[in-house]
């Protein structure tokens, strides 16, 4: 099982920052990903492990060190880049890790980013319906 580490009592008191149309079901993002459609979209782990196909290990964003890799990674890319980031350590509405990713790349002025929905974790809401992983 994937545990989350660290801010978990802090990130339960956070107001959610993102809205409804800003989360991303899991399904709608593999089909993407198997059909194809997921190349101009970048996706970013930001909890422990890169499991989606495609995502980029970021590491956790409640690192500050990891949130620095974040910004550095993205510095350079269009504002209107769609970015869907994702922890998976833990249900992401108590997850100290996409809060901080989420809002560091709003605060840079980024237009379209989005969660990728995880009201478990990652291996009850993507391994286990055979989601497309990083292998």
């Amino acid at each position: 099982m994937i545990m989350c580490f660290g801010g978990f009592l802090k990130a339960q008191t956070q107001p959610v920052p993102w809205t409804e149309a800003q989360v991303v079901a899991p399904d709608i993002l593999a089909a993407k990903i198997v059909k194809k459609q997921a190349q101009n979209i970048l996706i970013l782990s930001v909890g422990p492990s890169a499991v989606v196909k495609g995502s980029v290990d970021i590491g956790m964003a409640n690192d500050p060190q990891n949130l620095e890799k974040l910004k550095d990674y993205v510095r350079k890319l269009d504002k209107n880049k769609e970015i869907i980031v994702y922890c998976g350590c833990c249900p992401y509405d108590r997850c100290p890790n996409i809060r901080p990713a989420f809002n560091a790349l709003v605060e840079m002025g980024f237009k379209n980013v989005k969660i990728l929905d995880i009201p478990k974790n990652i291996k009850t809401n993507w391994i286990d319906h055979d989601y497309p992983t990083n292998d």
